[in-house]
């Protein structure tokens, strides 16, 4: 499978490092199976299903990938010791390079401001990033090129708004509507909980063990992004009023495949429901290729939307 590998290369008086975040295959690499990720592909091209006691066991795999995340120091670090609050002290020490990074990059403090704050902005359900909540005020067109630099040090990742979702959606993107994901989910689930000085492996048992009350969907929502980043897709989501004109609908992501898009929800559970998905393609019908909706449950397809357990992303 090829995949594009991001390079974090962080300049610093005391250290330079270049990181490579391993994606999923490389990962369970790493664990030493060789094997699932290609059984994995057979079943995807096949549209077969893997039954319910086999996805548990491959979500839990994939629970434990999120929370290591990709970094090698953290991969690392659960080889040798499988503590995951040592794995999060590994992490934070990650975090704090990119912080002397942002620093001198932005002196003000925003970059920062505005790394830490990507887990929060993604649960305040708001269809784009707000750089003035997350910064005490600062407008984006101010942090304009801060978060430029910030993007193509590649620590974090963009999704634009389409403004019109069709083939080219980059002539049409919205460079002032985005949300901002964190180029590693590990790094991503540490900076969620980053009230502690570093996060108890109860917390990663019950993380682990999809026991935890706190909302994991915008966990799942990051680790979406960074799949897709990973199999060379630029990242692109839609939103359009509902009838009531209350509220929105909102595409996750949005991908292009020849001259159509194909729509992915992102769900945290195994709710069936798609209503914005539902919505988007009855409003661009002519324009769809495929509908997917990522879950935790085990693949199956209903008419013409692919449920799709989340470690398959790897495959759009």
């Amino acid at each position: 499978m090829i995949t594009l590998k991001q390079v974090l290369v962080i300049p610093s008086e005391e250290v330079e490092v270049e990181m490579y975040p391993m994606d999923y295959e490389e990962f369970k690499w790493a664990l030493g199976d060789t094997v699932s990720v290609p059984l994995l592909a057979k079943c995807f091209e096949g549209k077969k299903s893997l039954g319910d006691a086999a996805n548990r066991s491959l979500m839990r795999d994939f629970r434990l990938y999120t929370l290591v995340g990709g970094m090698p120091q953290s991969v690392a670090t659960y080889l040798e010791t499988n503590n995951m609050a040592k794995v999060d002290r590994v992490k934070r020490a990650i975090i704090s390079l990119y912080e002397k990074d942002f620093n001198r990059i932005d002196p003000t403090g925003n970059a920062s401001k505005l790394f830490h704050q990507i887990p929060a902005e993604l649960n305040r359900n708001a269809s784009r990033y707000l750089t003035w909540s997350a910064t005490d005020g600062a407008r984006a067109n101010s942090l304009a090129e801060t978060i430029s630099e910030m993007k193509e040090s590649m620590v974090i990742s963009m999704a634009h708004h389409a403004n019109d979702p069709n083939a080219g959606m980059a002539l049409h993107q919205d460079t002032g509507r985005y949300k901002m994901f964190v180029g590693d989910t590990g790094l991503f689930v540490t900076l969620a909980f980053w009230d502690k000085k570093f996060t108890e492996n109860v917390i990663y048992e019950k993380l682990l063990g999809d026991k935890l009350s706190a909302d994991l969907g915008y966990v799942y929502e990051n680790m979406v992004a960074q799949m897709l980043k990973a199999t060379g897709h630029e990242l692109y989501y839609y939103t359009f009023p509902t009838e009531s004109g209350k509220h929105n609908y909102e595409v996750d992501f949005l991908i292009a495949d020849g001259d159509k898009v194909c729509p992915i929800e992102v769900k945290s559970s195994g709710y069936k429901t798609h209503a914005s998905l539902d919505a988007f393609c009855r409003r661009f019908s002519q324009r769809i290729k495929h509908k997917y909706l990522v879950y935790t449950k085990d693949l199956r397809k209903d008419r013409d939307v692919l449920y799709l357990p989340v470690y398959m992303t790897m495959f759009l």
